[in-house]
């Protein structure tokens, strides 16, 4: 055998997936701590503030629970590079060994990750309950080790993906930032959008998709100026997507991206494809290297980067307390755009699925399993419980895939209110409007936080939808934020709308991150 050639066992494989599944479910990469820290401090928005002071204090709990920054704990995404000189020990393939780490680490008794793999994407879509299979890309390179890039990629932002081929002439930059423009806040910034351009058209998107796992750099690639077309383009989409005011969970400010990424590729001459793809709050990749030595070892960030963030530095003026268990329409209808809510008492959960139930048993003339009437909704599939938690990380979900449901939903059962993540599209906004049942928002990226203010969770409906069964929470000053009202105002809309005026007046845009 050439001595160059290294044997790496296929367990170290797997068990290395394993632990890195673990440890990016709990701990963000220090880079974008920095950066979002930076974000925090430089915020004139309170509401922004407000969420990414949740988000950077959910971060820091997270870490030291090690559970789940965020409830949905991703698609898993592996990108390997293999080198030539070297032989996997293993009767089973490569993606084989990956899937079983994967495995390993969703039904790790100590920190259950949340499973949302579905099998049959055209037919039934039955949960595979361990978050297999992996998408796993593999590059045979030079040399005799494996580096193992993995990420686990959220829902929200993985659905807001997008892609073009542009005539050759066209403008990337216009082309992503209206773009960005129209994708609305369920991918929950402050993230990253990162840019595949050339290739074919799948080859765009695994650039994008691999770049996004890059080191956060903007602060250094702006002070020293770009030097090459990609780095040119970086610093321009980054000023330009900011300037659109939409800020931290699109309720309007100053940092709606850490950083942009850009990566090229060769392509036909008539071809210009460009593929878009945001990364979430969430941003949990890490980068391995095995070299035949036994599994990866990997260290804990340094905690002390983490800002000394409490409860008592969020926004608290204009907090109003609303007790849920006497809650009134005269009281719901009172509420404004904007203002944040600290809610206790007893609420219900229902999601995609539940919707749908219920819905089809309204169709059928049935009753529904529980009486929505004055009740509020929470839309969320929270993380098991271990130990002694009432409920695992639980925080909301893309709320307009409830919007097909709503008009009926609320319609037909007297519902008062609803909780989600990010904004409402217009027919939903109407029915809000017309039946006075409005809309409130929980910070996507905070669902360790979001989970201690629960303190009872019951199962009361669907108990085979496994994590979109229907729950009643009883929480204590659960943070939300008010969105739309009962006249159909969205801060979704406005709010990007006056921090767009504001940058534009005072040349904000411009200085952000210098």
């Amino acid at each position: 055998m050439h001595k160059r050639t290294r044997t790496i066992a296929g367990e170290d494989i797997a068990r290395s997936v394993a632990d890195a599944l673990q440890y990016i479910s709990y701990y963000h990469p220090p880079d974008y701590i920095r950066y979002l820290s930076q974000a925090y401090a430089r915020e004139q928005s309170l509401s922004a503030k407000n969420a990414i002071g949740q988000i950077l204090l959910n971060s820091r709990m997270a870490a030291f629970g090690r559970r789940p920054i965020c409830q949905d704990t991703g698609l898993v995404v592996v990108f390997a590079k293999v080198g030539m000189g070297v032989r996997i020990k293993s009767a089973a393939n490569f993606a084989d060994l990956v899937n079983e780490g994967v495995r390993r680490a969703y039904l790790d008794p100590d920190n259950p990750l949340r499973p949302s793999i579905v099998s049959d994407p055209l037919g039934r879509r039955l949960n595979t309950r361990d978050n297999t299979p992996a998408v796993v890309h593999v590059d045979l390179v030079q040399g005799n080790h494996i580096e193992i890039t993995i990420a686990a990629k959220g829902g929200g932002s993985e659905n807001k993906a997008r892609f073009t081929t542009l005539n050759p002439s066209e403008s990337v930059a216009d082309w992503v930032v209206d773009t960005v423009s129209t994708l609305g806040s369920g991918w929950c910034p402050p993230g990253l959008i990162s840019v595949g351009i050339g290739g074919s058209a799948e080859k765009a998107m695994l650039l994008a998709k691999e770049a996004m796992n890059e080191p956060i750099d903007m602060t250094d690639l702006i002070a020293k100026g770009g030097s090459n077309a990609e780095e040119a383009l970086r610093i321009e989409l980054y000023e330009r997507i900011n300037a659109l005011g939409i800020g931290a969970q699109g309720l309007g400010g100053l940092t709606t991206v850490v950083d942009v990424k850009v990566a090229t590729y060769p392509t036909h001459a008539a071809s210009k494809p460009v593929a878009l793809i945001p990364q979430c709050a969430a941003n949990r990749h890490l980068t391995f290297i095995l070299d035949g030595k036994g599994p990866a070892q990997l260290q804990p960030p340094d905690l002390s980067q983490w800002p000394q963030i409490g409860p008592e530095d969020l926004q608290t003026t204009g907090v109003r307390r609303v007790n849920l268990d006497g809650l009134t329409r005269a009281e719901t209808a009172s509420w404004r755009c904007g203002e944040t809510l600290l809610l206790s008492g007893k609420m219900l959960t229902g999601r995609d699925a539940a919707h749908k139930r219920m819905v089809d048993l309204l169709d059928a003339g049935k009753p529904l399993p529980v009486d929505l009437r004055g009740r509020v909704i929470y839309y969320v599939g929270p993380v098991r419980a271990v130990r002694d938690e009432v409920v695992g990380p639980a925080g909301p979900t893309t709320s307009s895939r409830m919007d097909d449901f709503t008009e009926k939903l609320i319609a037909q059962t007297g519902l008062f209110a609803m909780v989600g993540k990010a904004e409402r599209g217009p027919a939903a906004i109407a029915s809000i409007a017309r039946h006075k049942t409005p809309y409130l928002v929980a910070v996507g990226g905070a669902a360790y936080l979001i989970s201690k203010s629960i303190k009872a969770a019951r199962l009361v409906a669907f108990e085979d939808l496994g994590m979109e069964a229907m729950y009643e929470f009883e929480v204590q000053d659960m943070p939300v934020i008010m969105a739309v009202d009962v006249e159909g105002n969205s801060i979704h809309n406005s709010g990007p709308i006056e921090w767009r005026k504001r940058m534009a007046a005072d040349s904000i845009a411009r200085n952000i991150g210098v």
